[in-house]
């Protein structure tokens, strides 16, 4: 598929999450399978960016094409300077964000809780649009509670200010993250308008991509919380779209390579005192379901340097190399050798 002028090689995405999908993990899921990334998102307040946390969020240097910047904001003249701001710095695709749940974003009118201003709605696409000569695209969720969805009267006025590409979680704001993700939303949606609707929430396993690709009729899907420590599940629901079988688990010796890059990098992108803390949640999830994970986790918060934390991941897959030459999950064995 195609956002505007640019190709996708496939229909499997990485949603932006806050905290997450810096450029180092962004850069990795592209490797791994995914099709297409987006950063976390920049605020459109002019005082923040070029704030230490707003210039990596933004920073896609040697980032496989196309680049994609999120952006949030409630003012519609600001989020229309945001994008003329990050299109020079590179961007070649915008995205707006009227999905975020988290309360202190929504309190400040921005999110998913501009859902429950249309007005305003219709103010901002119509602006960003009109500010940049790149593809906009919308990232929302299906109504602020379940007794205000509007998701259809939000892609209608999107694809009639030039929104490019929909991305829809089928969740209210009100959810959160509970319960489960809803999709009978996301297929009014894709049916309504004639712009492509990418489906996110829920989609965990090949068999629910393929699920929610049949039942929606959506063009892609948008895969987040899974990929957190499992950055290879983009390939494997690439291979199942494609083939209808299933990749082997990943080897160990690979999953031990591709976690030594991705915290090289990661280092690099933050340095080595702010760089060994955020990888904390990094190696977190990538150890949480294997043989002797959460002692590990536990001794590995408390390393203070790199090069320690470095030597630990190798050796505790050395240890799970032991196990078995792929990685096994939900092994009770929760102890593992100094």
């Amino acid at each position: 598929m195609n956002i505007g002028p640019y190709l996708l090689s496939n229909n499997v995405f990485v949603a932006p999450m806050a905290g997450v999908t810096d450029r180092p993990f962004r850069q990795l899921c592209k490797q791994l399978g995914a099709g297409y990334a987006v950063s976390e998102m920049a605020a459109s307040n002019p005082r923040l960016w070029n704030s230490d946390k707003s210039t990596r969020r933004t920073n896609h240097d040697g980032e496989m094409e196309p680049k994609a910047v999120q952006i949030a904001g409630a003012d519609p003249l600001m989020l229309a300077e945001c994008a003329r701001h990050n299109v020079e710095r590179g961007a070649q695709i915008i995205d707006i964000n009227m999905g975020c749940p988290v309360k202190k974003v929504c309190n400040s009118w921005c999110g998913s809780a501009l859902l429950q201003d249309e007005e305003l709605v219709a103010r901002i696409l119509d602006a960003v649009v009109s500010a940049v000569d790149v593809p906009v695209t919308l990232k929302f969720r299906t109504g602020w509670d379940r007794q205000h969805k509007n998701a259809l009267s939000i892609a209608r006025l999107a694809e009639q200010s030039g929104i490019a590409m929909l991305t829809l979680h089928g969740r209210t704001r009100a959810d959160g993250y509970s319960g489960a993700a809803e999709y009978d939303t996301i297929a009014a949606v894709k049916a309504a308008v004639g712009i492509p609707v990418v489906a996110n929430g829920d989609i965990t396993t090949p068999e629910q991509a393929r699920y929610v690709l049949d039942y929606t009729g959506a063009d892609a899907v948008m895969i987040g919380r899974a990929a957190q420590g499992r950055p290879w599940i983009f390939r494997e629901i690439e291979h199942f779209l494609r083939t209808g079988e299933h990749l082997p688990p990943p080897r160990v010796d690979e999953v031990a390579a591709l976690m030594h890059e991705h915290l090289q990098a990661h280092y690099a992108f933050y340095g080595d005192y702010l760089g060994v803390r955020t990888a904390r949640k990094h190696i977190g999830w990538y150890v949480r379901d294997l043989s002797g994970g959460e002692d590990f986790r536990q001794r590995m918060n408390l390393l203070e340097d790199c090069s320690t934390q470095l030597d630990a991941v190798a050796a505790f897959f050395s240890y799970q190399a032991t196990q078995g030459d792929r990685l096994q999950y939900g092994l009770v064995d929760q102890s593992l050798a100094a």
